[in-house]
């Protein structure tokens, strides 16, 4: 895999994620670096994501999430899926 290549990932994260603006900074942070996905929250606490970009991208997205005051990620499960084509980043419902 090149540095440099794109690569789409559906994450359910766990910990201090809900009620701590994890969405939105998420938000603000993906399309700060040109990440397209989504973000919500889910029923049991966690919150589920797909993200598309580079490697690099994404552990950038993850470094600066993981040291927001609020946010606590415990854990991650992380699956590759297929690219597809979109723009922009959102908070889903």
């Amino acid at each position: 895999m090149k540095a440099d290549e794109i690569v789409r990932k559906h994450i359910y994260v766990s910990g201090r994620v809900q009620g701590v603006g994890f969405r939105y900074t998420a938000c603000y942070l993906a399309r700060e670096l040109g990440i397209t996905g989504w973000v919500r929250n889910l029923y049991d606490g966690r919150v589920e994501m797909e993200i598309q970009g580079t490697e690099e991208q994404m552990n950038h997205l993850f470094r600066r999430l993981q040291s927001g005051r609020f946010i606590s990620i415990t854990d991650c499960e992380i699956k590759r899926i297929p690219v597809v084509k979109e723009h922009g980043f959102s908070v889903a419902d």
